[in-house]
């Protein structure tokens, strides 16, 4: 402990001048261990099937032959390459394959629509994009296409040699203005992600790790691949369907050790038919990240499986960085401690610590090499990290106990936390003001049931309009999990004195027919 709401959980390991994050998460285990199993890709839709199975070697070979195939086609160190493929290996084989060539990489979700990848694609200028068959039509500004089976017809190449504080990977998060920011990863943001290991994973060579996510998700790519292979530990990974019955069968079959998943999923699975049995008795704990834990979810899981279900607090802009551990569970009531190595506080409004106990604004450390370069501002500008004197603000609020335990308090902003995901209120409200028949729009989180945050919207109309119709309006424009859940009809939306809408005001009401 080193002052008021400051803590400081270990040293950290000096992180290396050089690194390449694909050569730590893959190609270090290729040299210690290259027959061992890396990967197993199932099926959600016949548990018993096993799709595909890769060897460590396997997964070197594939990437360094798509570092090789993107340097052929003209991809230029640190170049981005917009990586929207299938539920499937090429995937993960193209996101490390372009991160072991020096080039930066983009995944995008499958569920953008046309005009969410066109506004990516415009801001971070993509030298090249590595498309699905069925991805929507978009201008890609200038982006040559290239097949993903292209990837595995050139010989493997080297792992470039990339310093620590190149740039690896590019993200894009709602931000707090409702347009998407890219946020710019370091090579050594893989250095920074080995806190989680003992702070929360406990992964080990001999794992089976199963992550619930799509491939293309960060969460999966960090927790469900780069962890457990810069361990030697093996991925489980689903490319049929996600239905709460899904899982356990899974996972009855294929035996994880560790489980990874967002706490609606966690709901959904303990609610279905007579709940998960013994199905998840090869366990031994679980993981949970992505929206605050409630303490029935918790309860609930623990009683259902005898098994621990571990709480991670983080974001985009860092991963996680608060988290209880196997050793190590601070329960539903706190997020948990900060990851051994990593130096957390709790802020006031003038940038100090605050006394213990108080509530203020969670920082980390700017030091902290997991943390992000900064967020895109395009082609030939420096990022930008938003700091507060040493400390990076991440917007969530919290307190922290004299041992240094976390417990959250919710967003500083109005970023709606929905089943995982992070939706901006801004860029949805934009959304439905462009129908003729909303006059006003304001947008929230409700919850429907203690645990579940989902996404709502308060509607102002001038003429007739119903639900089905707004919500096939967003979906046109929106991703799946930004189209609101339920649309509420009001004569006006709460306002203060100059003006600004007050979106925490916002409550369920009637619903729009």
């Amino acid at each position: 402990m080193d002052g008021p709401s400051v803590h400081a959980s270990g040293t950290p390991d000096p992180c290396p001048a050089r690194l390449n994050m694909a050569d730590h998460a893959v190609g270090a285990a290729a040299r210690t261990g290259a027959e061992s199993e890396a990967l197993l890709v199932v099926d959600g839709d016949a548990p018993d099937t096993l799709r595909e199975r890769h060897t460590f070697g396997a997964v070197d070979k594939a990437v360094r032959r798509a570092a090789e195939a993107l340097r052929a086609a003209g991809v230029a160190r640190g170049g981005r390459v917009l990586i929207r493929l299938g539920d499937g290996p090429d995937f993960p084989v193209a996101f490390f394959g372009a991160i072991a060539a020096g080039a930066v990489a983009l995944p995008v979700s499958a569920q953008l629509s046309a005009r969410e990848l066109e506004t990516i694609a415009r801001d971070a200028q993509p030298a090249l994009a590595l498309l699905a068959g069925d991805t929507p039509d978009f201008d890609r500004a200038g982006a040559r296409r290239l097949d993903g089976a292209a990837l595995g017809m050139a010989a493997p190449g080297d792992y470039a040699d990339t310093a620590a504080d190149d740039p690896a990977f590019l993200v894009y998060t709602s931000g707090s203005t409702g347009r998407p920011k890219g946020v710019l990863h370091a090579q050594r943001s893989v250095w920074g992600r080995r806190a989680m290991r003992a702070g929360w994973q406990g992964f080990g060579p001999g794992d089976r790790v199963m992550h619930t996510g799509a491939f293309n998700w960060t969460y999966t790519l960090g927790v469900g691949l780069s962890d457990p292979w810069s361990v030697g530990a093996t991925a489980i990974l689903n490319a049929g369907s996600r239905g709460p019955e899904v899982w356990p069968r899974l996972a009855a079959r294929w035996k994880p050790t560790v489980l990874a998943s967002v706490p609606g999923l966690y709901r959904r699975i303990l609610r279905h038919g007579d709940g998960p049995g013994d199905a998840f008795a090869s366990l031994r704990h679980a993981l949970t990240a992505g929206e605050k834990l409630s303490a029935d979810i918790h309860d609930a899981w623990v009683a259902a499986t005898g098994r621990p279900l571990l709480e991670a607090l983080g974001m985009s802009e860092i991963s996680t960085y608060v988290s209880s551990s196997p050793a190590r569970q601070a329960g539903p009531d706190h997020a948990g401690w900060p990851q051994p190595g990593r130096r957390v506080a709790v802020l006031g409004e003038d940038g100090a610590p605050v006394p213990l106990g108080a509530e203020g604004v969670l920082a980390v450390d700017a030091r902290d090499p997991g943390l992000m370069l900064g967020y895109w501002r395009g082609e030939g500008h420096a990022p930008d990290l938003p700091l507060t004197g040493a400390w990076f603000e991440t917007g969530d609020r919290a307190a922290m106990a004299a041992d240094g335990r976390i417990a959250y308090r919710g967003r500083a902003d109005d970023l709606i936390n929905a089943q995982g995901y992070r939706v901006a209120p801004e860029e949805v409200e934009a959304a439905l003001l462009r129908h003729p028949a909303v006059a006003e729009a304001g947008v929230a989180g409700f919850s429907p049931k203690p645990g579940v945050t989902l996404v709502g919207a308060w509607i102002v109309a001038r003429a007739g309009v119903d639900a089905r119709t707004l919500a096939g309006h967003c979906a046109d424009r929106l991703a799946p999990y930004k189209t609101p859940r339920a649309f509420f009809s009001v004569e006006a939306l709460p306002r203060s004195p100059n003006g600004k809408l007050r979106r925490r005001a916002l409550a369920p009401g009637a619903l729009l027919a």
